[in-house]
C-alpha cells in the first residue's frame, strides 16, 4: 500500500483524534515500519488493518464509517494534488466510469507498483452506473466515500447502495442513481 495513504490517514487522525490518539494507535500496533512513513514508500496493508482497528477501538466508530470519513479527506488530497485530472470530467457518472480505463492508469504512473482495486462497469446510463469493485483488502467503504466526494465536486446528488456480493467484502456491487 503506498505511503500516501498511510501520511494522509495519520495527518486526519491527528486533526479529528489529536497527536496523542496517533502516538496511542501506532504504539498499540506491531508495525515493520515502525509508524513511520513517507509518502512515495510502499508499506504492508496489514499495518494500515491495525492502526483502523485501533482507532475504531478507541473511539467507538466502526472502520466502515472510519473509512468513509478518511475517503472524504483524501479527496480533498486529490483535488489539491491533481486538478487536471480532476478537470478531465464534465459530469460525475463520467469520473466513476473512468476509475479502471483512466484514473487508476494516471495513478500507476505516479506509483507503479500501487495494487489497486478493480472497477467493472457493468451497466452505464447518463444518470446511473453500475460497477463491481474487487479488492482483497474490502475497503469499499473508502471508494463509497470517494464516490460521495466526486458528486459533491460537481456539485451533484446521488444515491449510492453498495451491495456486498460475498461475505468478506471483496467483492461488492454499487449501484448508483444521479438525483
Amino acid at each position: 500500500m503506498k505511503g500516501i495513504v498511510f501520511t494522509e490517514f495519520l495527518d486526519l487522525v491527528e486533526d479529528k483524534f489529536g497527536l496523542e490518539v496517533v502516538d496511542k494507535i501506532i504504539t498499540q500496533s506491531n508495525l515493520e515500519s515502525g509508524g513511520i512513513y513517507t509518502s512515495i514508500g510502499t508499506y504492508k496493508f496489514s499495518e494500515m488493518l491495525q492502526l483502523l482497528q485501533h482507532l475504531s477501538a478507541h473511539t467507538d466508530i466502526s472502520i466502515d464509517d472510519l473509512l468513509l470519513v478518511y475517503a472524504e479527506h483524501f479527496f480533498a488530497v486529490l483535488e489539491q494534488s491533481y486538478p487536471g485530472l480532476l478537470a478531465t470530467y464534465k459530469d460525475p457518472i463520467e469520473m466513476l466510469s473512468s476509475i479502471e480505463n483512466h484514473i487508476h492508469v494516471e495513478v500507476r504512473k505516479i506509483y507503479p507498483d500501487a495494487e489497486l482495486p478493480t472497477f467493472e462497469v457493468i451497466e452505464k446510463t447518463e444518470n446511473s452506473l453500475v460497477m463491481i469493485y474487487k479488492s482483497s483488502r474490502a475497503m469499499h467503504h473508502f471508494g463509497l466515500g470517494l464516490m460521495n466526494k466526486t458528486f459533491e465536486h460537481f456539485n451533484s446528488k446521488a444515491n449510492i447502495v453498495l451491495e456486498k456480493l460475498n461475505e468478506d467484502g471483496t467483492e461488492v456491487k454499487f449501484l448508483i442513481n444521479k438525483n
